[in-house]
């Protein structure tokens, strides 16, 4: 039976997918000393899982988007599940930490298939809509993010290590069959293209679109901003403030939080007929001073752990509200090859993340938060100036004299 795309069941099977490479991560982190100790190996051994299972994150989304575009999303997302389920299955018997790698980037091989259901929502819909939904996938993203951690420490009290593998395992089976029966195909494929010619020529289209690689810039310093105070929130609360890390892990879940309700406030304000552009720019501006009161604060001594936290709430919030408009402002010039501007934004957004929060790391100065401030200052102000002076005025040029590819690609 096919699940109506305007249904609240398929965006919440779209929110399900794009959860799992999140979970995938977070669920896990609880055990990581206990499957040391099974498999013999130091925490800090098996955290080279977490990596791994990034790492195929980071570059097979690459291969998916152009691949989906050429042959579908469905058959991408079901290979992806599958693999996944089979990654999961072979981790929760992994004998050994090597092999326990090696399961992991199978795991993570296939989790990063579901990079594709932002290009689904493009397929199905445009302008408010497609932000809507977006924001509701968003929302839903970060409610995994939130509740992993705490349903991996439940696991890991149930049974062992394995279980959290095998739950793992169950939940990807189930949206295996959700899509196999409910998911419909949604891209418009162009069989005269060969599969080369779509990888190459879909990424050079994507960096020669001055719309769509403007806004994934814009989306990529917004995403490192928030990487940046992921990498150094955790280095100034529990190394400088002396925080336990359930006290920490308060504040990341609040930051969570916030950034779910930034989404869901995106998403009432497009219901109502609330420009996109407005939205983002009062993201974007808010992520900005935001992140320069705080090193306004940090630099002037007056950076209390309180004053901290709040002011990262405002940034986790105001990353939520532009997300979604970044996402469909990306994708909606080039919907022909969704798959690939989703791929390519989501891998610059990696890339940018893992130099700020390695920057962050860096010069952590071991008694501040002043290199966290100071790097979060550096992305918003990019982020700020990239929308300012190349996405909008880009956008706008396209709006008044639409190009000869846009008009050429729009499909539906």
């Amino acid at each position: 039976m096919r699940i109506p795309p305007t249904s609240f069941a398929f965006t919440l099977l779209l929110g399900a997918l794009a959860a799992v490479p999140y979970s995938g991560i977070d669920i896990n982190l609880p055990a990581l000393s206990a499957t040391g100790a099974a498999l013999g190996a130091s925490a800090s051994d098996v955290g080279l899982t977490m990596s791994a299972f990034v790492l195929s994150l980071a570059v097979m989304p690459l291969l998916y988007g152009p691949a989906s575009d050429r042959f579908g999303r469905k058959p991408i997302v079901l290979f992806g599940m599958a693999l996944f389920v089979v990654g999961c299955v072979a981790s929760a018997m992994a004998p050994s930490l090597p092999v326990l790698l090696a399961c992991r980037v199978v795991q993570g091989i296939g989790a990063a298939a579901t990079g594709v259901t932002f290009a689904i929502i493009r397929d199905l819909f445009d302008g408010n809509a497609a932000r809507i939904r977006i924001a509701n996938v968003t929302v839903a993203v970060n409610v995994a993010t939130m509740i992993a951690p705490t349903a991996g420490a439940a696991l890991l009290t149930l049974g062992d290590w394995r279980l959290i593998y095998a739950v793992q395992a169950g939940i990807g089976a189930i949206l295996l069959l959700a899509v196999l029966t409910g998911l419909s195909e949604t891209a418009q494929i162009d069989p005269t293209r060969g599969p080369n010619a779509t990888l190459l020529l879909s990424y050079f289209r994507v960096l020669r679109h001055p719309v769509s690689f403007g806004y994934a810039l814009v989306g990529a310093a917004a995403g490192a901003t928030v990487l940046a105070y992921v990498s150094g929130a955790s280095l100034f609360f529990i190394g400088v403030v002396g925080l336990n890390p359930g006290q920490y892990g308060l504040i990341f879940s609040a930051c969570s939080a916030a950034v779910m309700c930034g989404a869901l406030l995106d998403g009432w304000l497009g219901r109502r007929g609330m420009a996109s552009d407005a939205v983002l720019a009062t993201g974007l501006r808010l992520m900005l001073v935001a992140s320069v009161t705080l090193l306004a604060m940090t630099m002037g001594g007056l950076s209390s752990p309180a004053v901290v936290a709040w002011l990262l709430i405002v940034v986790a919030f105001a990353f939520g509200l532009s997300v979604p408009n970044v996402m469909n402002a990306t994708m909606q010039p080039l919907p022909d090859i969704a798959g690939a501007v989703s791929a390519a934004a989501g891998s610059l957004q990696l890339a940018a993340g893992a130099v700020s929060s390695g920057l962050v790391s860096r010069l952590f100065d071991g008694r501040s938060a002043l290199s966290m401030a100071a790097v979060m200052v550096l992305c918003s102000f990019l982020g700020w100036g990239v929308y300012v002076l190349i996405a909008r005025p880009a956008g706008q040029g396209s709006r008044q004299m639409p190009s000869v590819e846009s008009s050429d690609s729009m499909v539906g």
